[in-house]
């Protein structure tokens, strides 16, 4: 389940992988990830697939 983020760090799109499900504070869903090309923390605000 390879979801695709933006990277701030890469300036692009990319697939994230070490992906996990999370619950924002205000309570939304979200999907936080690792960026395979720079190693940046990357986030998803929205449920996943």
């Amino acid at each position: 389940m390879a979801t695709e983020a933006y990277c701030v760090k890469c300036r692009t799109k990319r697939e994230m992988k070490d992906e996990k499900k999370v619950t924002m504070k205000n309570g939304k869903p979200a999907t936080q990830g690792v960026c395979p090309t720079c190693g940046t923390k990357m986030f998803k605000i929205g449920a996943g697939k």
